[in-house]
């Protein structure tokens, strides 16, 4: 896919993965239409990048339906529609279960929503295109928040199913999932920013997975050997990661202790 002349619609544009994306359609020569629920900072993008932008909040299917009822009103069926807006709430099965909702809500039914609305259009047509942010979390784990994997899982999953079934109907997906990224979502905690990314590195993968029409997105070389060790060795993995998640939780200790004592740079 060539964005250049396409009308692409990207949920969570404010800041961070989503406003990268925007301003690298915008760029390319694509309609693109911001979402958010922030509306000073999505107002702003759209300013910035030449853009229009709708107000949503993606954790509510009826918001969903009328962003999309807002854009083909005003500029027909999206060829493209990235669901990134995405949320990481809670440690463990002790999170609220109010916590649990809004994150699968935000991270996964917005995703399905969206598909729910737009399929029929595409397979109409002939041709459409979903490109859902999942995480490296969804092919591996999240060390800190048990509803951010969970979820993550989720969409990697359902952004599957969406390639798999709809393919030979001119349905394409291309799923991303992003080791850590320097956007505010990362930004206490230290175990994913010490090797973390920056977004225009996010833009670069994704838009060659687009170009390719490829499913699969990664943003580090240690992703996918990763993935491969898993499979390979379940138990050998998890033993692993028992080890890394205790570092990790000792670096956001550190991190957090240095913010109360006025140092934050510190862990």
């Amino acid at each position: 896919m060539d964005p250049q002349g396409q009308t692409i619609v990207v949920t969570g544009a404010a800041s961070g993965i989503g406003r990268a994306l925007a301003g690298a359609f915008a760029q390319a020569g694509a309609r693109v239409i911001v979402s958010d629920r922030d509306e000073p900072g999505g107002e702003a993008v759209a300013r910035e990048i030449g853009a229009r932008f709708v107000a949503a909040d993606v954790s509510q299917e009826a918001a969903v339906i009328a962003l999309i009822e807002n854009v083909l009103a005003r500029e027909g069926v999206p060829d493209l529609f990235v669901s990134n807006a995405g949320i990481g709430l809670g440690e463990g099965p002790e999170t609220p279960d109010e916590a649990w909702d809004l994150v699968h809500r935000v991270n996964v039914m917005s995703h399905i929503w969206a598909a729910r609305r737009l399929l029929p259009l595409y397979l109409e047509r002939g041709r459409g295109y979903f490109l859902n942010v999942s995480s490296a979390a969804g092919l591996l784990t999240e060390l800190h928040s048990a509803p951010y994997a969970v979820s993550k899982h989720g969409a990697l999953a359902f952004a599957e199913w969406l390639a798999i079934t709809y393919h030979a109907r001119g349905v394409r997906v291309t799923c991303l999932c992003p080791e850590g990224v320097l956007t505010p979502m990362t930004e206490h905690l230290p175990s994913l920013r010490a090797s973390a990314v920056s977004t225009d590195v996010v833009v670069e993968h994704t838009l060659a997975a687009l170009r390719e029409e490829r499913f699969l997105v990664t943003t580090h070389p240690t992703t996918l050997p990763a993935f491969r060790s898993k499979a390979a060795d379940y138990d050998g993995w998890l033993g692993a990661m028992r080890g890394y998640r205790v570092r990790a939780m000792q670096m956001l200790a550190d991190h957090l202790a240095g913010l109360r004592r006025g140092r934050p740079g510190e862990g």
